[in-house]
């Protein structure tokens, strides 16, 4: 299965992604902010499968977090999904602009979360 970093600031949302995605097989390591997600992902050996952020989080949101890790040669390749409570299409622009393949709305099912990060890491050729 997927080594998966997962940024999320929201304790419970963060937990819930933590044991959904540990259930469904995967490695997961989470960050609490923006800032600490890039961190991680930086001194991550090996590097993460899968990166999933929150869009609004401190330090650094989402979106300037990818941006960052996308300007790093061993970090542009890891594929970048967001999640967000905000579907509106200019932020999903935004997402798919600085980078991310794909972009997930909260709320979200433990099994729709599942179903949807095995699509992506099939369709990334990450699984």
């Amino acid at each position: 299965m997927a080594n998966i970093l997962v940024a999320e600031d929201e304790k419970d949302i963060r937990d819930l992604i933590n044991f959904t995605l540990m259930f469904a097989g995967h490695t997961v390591t989470l960050a609490a902010n923006g800032q600490e997600a890039y961190d991680l992902a930086l001194a991550a050996d090996p590097k993460p499968d899968l990166i999933m952020m929150d869009v609004r989080m401190p330090r650094l949101t989402g979106y300037e977090a990818c941006r960052q890790m996308k300007e790093v040669d061993e970090l542009k390749p890891i594929p970048v999904v967001f999640l967000s409570a905000k579907g509106q299409d200019e932020e999903i622009q935004v997402g798919k602009e600085v980078g991310a393949v794909d972009y997930i709305l909260k709320p979200f099912a433990p099994d729709e979360l599942t179903r949807r990060i095995q699509e992506i890491l099939q369709k990334v050729g990450a699984d």
